[in-house]
């Protein structure tokens, strides 16, 4: 009876003793995560109104987010009576074992970082990086999402591409158009160019200025080539290199102009 007596005076006595701070522990969590959650409300509506890429917005308010509650759960451990400093280094060390176990994927992370940040391409857009061309579905924080022009989906790891050498086609609002067409070296070089001028002036979509561009760029082995550069808004780039490809075939034909194509000659001796 004695015993029981002495346990429950010493619980008495701690409750008494540690009670109110943990009490008031647990009042500041509440508060404290109450208060997080507002702040991450106003934060995302203050990005929102400045216009800000809205894949940046979750990343950085999660972020901020996990930041603010771990220093609460540190403060709310405090105000119990548990040493900091020692929780602390535990944390740190097993922040440091994670980083080396992942430290692939925390390169992917600094990578969709930089990419959110510096936006070296966005959602939409035509890019060529690591090998793989396709438009920009989605950009994540550990990879970006493309889809190839035959509709396959590509995921590229972002440490690369934030770090290597990146074609964005959708950056500017024209692109040009080069084109080579061979004529033989019995045909016209002047009726060649008015064929082709003919199809340039019927394409609304090619643009005056800058100039086309039709000129004799190479005197090869069976054909005289000619380069052609036109200047096109950038949606219209591959309608408009597909058209004049065809196009410029079928007013060959009606000007009687060969398009030269590899060919042997084989000739036999009697014995």
């Amino acid at each position: 009876m004695n015993k029981a007596e002495d346990l429950t005076q010493k619980g008495i006595d701690l409750l008494i003793t540690h009670g109110p701070r943990v009490l008031m522990a647990i009042v500041v969590l509440i508060v404290g995560l109450w208060l997080i959650r507002l702040a991450m409300r106003g934060m995302t509506q203050v990005m929102q109104k400045q216009d800000m890429d809205p894949s940046l917005i979750p990343f950085l308010r999660s972020t901020a987010s996990v930041v603010l509650k771990v220093m609460l759960v540190i403060s709310v451990v405090q105000m119990v009576g548990v040493e900091t400093t020692s929780f602390v280094a535990v944390l740190a060390s097993a922040g440091l074992a994670v980083g080396l176990a992942l430290s692939g994927t925390l390169q992917n992370f600094a990578g969709g970082v930089m990419i959110l940040l510096f936006k070296p391409f966005k959602v939409g857009d035509f890019i060529e990086a690591q090998g793989h061309s396709g438009t920009v579905k989605s950009i994540r924080i550990f990879n970006t999402i493309l889809a190839t022009p035959d509709n396959r989906t590509v995921i590229l790891p972002n440490a690369p591409v934030s770090s290597d050498a990146l074609v964005n086609f959708s950056t500017e609002p024209q692109r040009r158009v080069d084109l080579l067409f061979g004529i033989g070296y019995n045909d016209d070089i002047d009726s060649a160019r008015m064929a082709i001028q003919g199809v340039i002036d019927g394409d609304e979509r090619i643009r005056k200025e800058p100039a086309p561009l039709i000129v004799v760029s190479e005197l090869a082995d069976s054909s005289v080539n000619f380069t052609v550069r036109v200047w096109v808004n950038t949606s219209d780039y591959w309608p408009v290199n597909f058209h004049l490809t065809e196009t410029v075939k079928k007013e060959f034909d009606k000007a009687g102009i060969s398009i030269p194509f590899p060919q042997m000659d084989v000739h036999t001796h009697a014995a």
